[in-house]
């Protein structure tokens, strides 16, 4: 009986993740991985593309172009491998991401016992598509609500609420998801990281008593990110000349 029972909850499980997974348009695969040394090293992205469009899924390298239509970066997933200790066996597996960083989805272990590198990573991770390719994917059209997702973090509209008040009605600029250097913020602690499609981290930003003000700080360079005619500014002095910089920022 209680096999039967652990049974129905693996298989629950893996409709649940299935599900979760389904409801994303695309998949956007880095060119290196944290363990390799140079892009595409092995050809690790290009085997993870091929792996991904045979499961089912539209991919796409992160250095690309993508169609307007996938122009909301969270409506998309973000591969990653990680790889596993293992002694004389090489074992990598795979995540799938929200825009978040959160992880919607992690595959099986593969395991490869070959002394070349090229040839254990290739098989490792081959092995871990396995159970990816077991999800059959297939887009359910959904819209993803990135605040009702289960382990999403949702501390944006609570970041902006806290600081406002009835008497102080401030509008912050709309984003334009055609901009290619779109930012995307993503909660931390106390304000917001912004990362572009790599996605990588560009600037973090502290919270002031403004919501269309916030303590900026960019490649060790520290300012304001300001909101004026409706737009982002990122203004810091360099060599006692204030510097403005228009950012495109989504939150």
């Amino acid at each position: 009986m209680r096999i039967k029972f652990l049974l129905a909850v693996f298989f629950i499980s893996v409709i649940g993740f299935a599900q979760s997974v389904n409801d994303y348009k695309a998949v956007i695969v880095p060119l290196k991985y944290d363990f390799m040394k140079s892009e595409n090293q092995y050809r690790m992205a290009t085997i993870s593309k091929g792996n991904l469009t045979k499961a089912g899924f539209q991919a796409f390298y992160a250095n690309e172009e993508l169609p307007v239509e996938l122009n909301d970066r969270c409506q998309l997933l973000y591969m990653d491998v990680k790889k596993d200790n293992g002694f004389l066996v090489t074992k990598l597996f795979v995540e799938l991401k929200d825009c978040y960083g959160t992880v919607v989805y992690t595959s099986e272990i593969g395991k490869s016992k070959e002394k070349d590198y090229e040839a254990a990573y290739r098989e490792s991770l081959n092995m871990a598509f396995i159970s990816i390719n077991g999800l059959h994917y297939k887009y359910s059209g959904n819209t993803v609500a990135p605040s009702r997702k289960a382990g999403m973090i949702t501390a944006a509209p609570v970041a902006v609420a806290a600081s406002v008040t009835p008497s102080q009605p401030i509008s912050t600029p709309v984003a334009d998801v055609a901009d290619p250097n779109l930012l995307y913020a993503q909660p931390t602690e106390n304000g917001f990281q912004l990362i572009d499609k790599t996605p990588k981290v560009v600037m973090k930003l502290l919270k002031t008593s403004r919501p269309d003000s916030f303590i900026a700080i960019k490649d060790g360079v520290q300012g304001t990110l300001n909101a004026k005619d409706n737009q982002w500014f990122f203004e810091y002095y360099q060599n006692d000349k204030l510097v403005s910089e228009k950012v495109s920022v989504k939150f």
